[in-house]
């Protein structure tokens, strides 16, 4: 039996008899990467994090998602500007990497906010406070 996975625009997210949500647990960016990759859900198994630009794509501001925020033990209820009913936890780490003035990877990933509705290049993969994993894949593959 397929599980169903709802979609927004041209990508897929997991949505598992319950509402669509992110891993729900502070994460490195590898680990997030980790994460999606061994997402096995809905048949699926090429799940992985959005790129930025999916991530700004499903902003909206006129948009109050019910979620929670805070660290996980103590997280209260909170409303995310996102689109497609999404029960995130924090903010999202992207699949972008941040190149250096070489083009080299940084050691820094893109992060995005959907509580500001802004993208943040400061941090480092290793850092995992409030950051989740939102795994995506695309629709009609």
């Amino acid at each position: 039996m397929r599980i169903s996975c709802a979609s927004i625009g041209p990508i897929l997210l997991p949505d598992s008899c319950g509402p669509v949500k992110d891993n729900g647990k502070d994460v490195t960016w590898g680990k997030a990467n980790e994460y999606c990759r061994q997402l096995r859900l809905g048949g699926y198994s090429d799940w992985r994090l959005a790129t930025l630009a999916e991530l700004k794509g499903i902003y909206d501001i006129s948009v109050n998602a019910a979620g929670l925020a805070g660290p996980p033990k103590t997280s209260r209820a909170f409303s995310w500007h996102v689109q497609g009913d999404l029960f995130l936890t924090g903010d999202q780490w992207s699949g972008s990497l941040i190149a250096d003035d070489r083009g080299n990877p940084s050691g820094y990933a893109w992060r995005f906010d959907f509580n500001e509705g802004r993208a943040f290049d400061d941090d480092e993969i290793s850092f995992y406070t409030n950051n989740r994993a939102l795994c995506v894949r695309r629709a009609g593959e």
